[in-house]
């Protein structure tokens, strides 16, 4: 098992900030102290769009909170999970059982999220989940020690097909991830496809990970005749596909593209040119508002330049929430209980900069999502402004309705 401090990830992939290499802990003496502990994707598909940037955004919202809260101390410690549930497992009971850590955040990876999450329910500590995707953490597996922040799968496939639809985009064909979240993707795009009238015509899955061509998926797909080829991926996995897809001429011939898990570097890496065109739901993005712009003024310089993506804001976002909540309570009891805590994160409105809302019976995170489609080159006005936006999705009809979600938590 790889379980790599924070510092030791750091030097190893040669970042040289001293505001990253400092040690985050304010526990200084007589000082009532909590530990987060960020478990992430350093070296897989999803280490650019989470791992060390989610490390950096923590390390905001905690000096942030540290200095509205001086009599508060927290320390934070990170490890790369390798995306396989037992390595997880082992990570969250280490960190639970001997190392202190009284909340985990980030898990970019759903098998690996459910893992923890029920180690976090059986020794009554906290989890929040700021990139796992799949929309059953707060449906059939929803517990009351954990909550699903930023963003989930069902969100993205209802947004994207209803943007794709109201075009006459009512012909759709799936690749896929054979996983839980990819499986996820496809059958809640699936679903909100025949709500709308449109048709499935097909899928077809690769193994994860590991996968780089995408030939035979997407020879498929273009064979199938549908309007929209829908990637039900992310990361790298994403941005491979739409490369392959432009080789083989596929949007060029006018078939659509929908990417599920949209992202900045995705769209950076292949280069606006390659990406035109594509649809997707996105909950945040970095030059959407004059906070937005701040933060990524403040993260892209730490951070080799590259802008703050909504893991990013959503992992600063989570981690505020929680230690302002724990404040609220008082650190001892946040400390004794991860449902405790939970529920005052529950009870309170979510204000910050980011992202606003609610948290419901059921651990959701509901807060307005938005359809984006990629900016035409003369409509971009510099390296990193790919998208512009489409439509809002208020946050009352964001997200799979509670009542639905069949979580043992929401009274009937």
């Amino acid at each position: 098992m790889s379980h790599l401090t924070r510092r030791r990830v750091i030097q190893a992939t040669g970042i040289a900030s001293a505001a990253l290499l400092s040690p985050v802990r304010a526990k200084a003496q007589g000082k009532k102290s909590l530990k987060i502990g960020v478990m992430t994707d350093m070296s897989g598909p999803y280490a650019e769009a989470t791992g060390l940037g989610d490390v950096l955004a923590t390390r905001f919202a905690i000096e942030d909170f540290v200095k509205r809260h001086p009599d508060i101390g927290v320390e934070m410690t990170s490890a790369d999970m390798l995306l396989k549930p037992d390595v997880g497992a082992s990570i969250a009971r280490t960190w639970y059982d001997q190392e202190g850590v009284d909340a985990i955040f980030d898990i970019p990876q759903s098998a690996v999220a459910l893992a923890v999450g029920s180690i976090a329910k059986e020794k009554d500590k906290l989890v929040v989940f700021t990139s796992a995707g799949v929309a059953d953490l707060s449906g059939k597996y929803c517990s009351p020690n954990h909550i699903h922040w930023t963003f989930d799968l069902w969100a993205n496939a209802n947004g994207t097909v209803a943007g794709l639809m109201a075009d006459n985009a009512d012909t759709w064909f799936f690749i896929l991830p054979d996983y839980i979240s990819g499986h996820a993707m496809a059958n809640d795009a699936a679903d909100a496809i025949g709500r709308l009238g449109g048709r499935e015509l097909g899928r077809s899955t690769y193994a994860f990970p590991g996968t780089t061509d995408f030939a035979s998926q997407l020879l498929k797909a273009k064979a199938s005749g549908a309007k929209v080829i829908c990637l039900c991926n992310a990361g790298d996995d994403t941005a491979n596909c739409i490369k392959q897809a432009h080789e083989f001429g596929i949007p060029q011939s006018g078939v659509r593209l929908a990417g599920l898990v949209m992202q900045d570097y995705i769209i950076k890496s292949i280069g606006l040119d390659t990406a035109q065109g594509l649809v997707g739901v996105m909950p945040w993005c970095w030059n959407m508002n004059a906070a937005a712009k701040v933060f990524a003024d403040r993260f892209s310089p730490l951070y080799h330049d590259a802008k703050p993506n909504f893991y990013h804001a959503g992992i600063y976002s989570a981690v505020t929430h929680y230690l302002n909540a724990a404040a609220e309570l008082g650190v001892d009891k946040a400390k004794a209980s991860g449902r405790a805590v939970a529920e005052q994160m529950k009870a309170m409105p979510v204000t910050d900069d980011f992202y606003q809302g609610h948290i419901r019976a059921d651990g959701k995170f509901v807060h307005n999502m938005y359809v984006w489609q990629t900016k035409t080159l003369a409509e971009s006005t510099g390296p990193w402004d790919f998208f512009k936006l489409l439509h809002t999705i208020p946050a009352d009809r964001a997200f799979r309705p509670v009542g639905e979600s069949g979580c043992s938590l929401v009274k009937a």
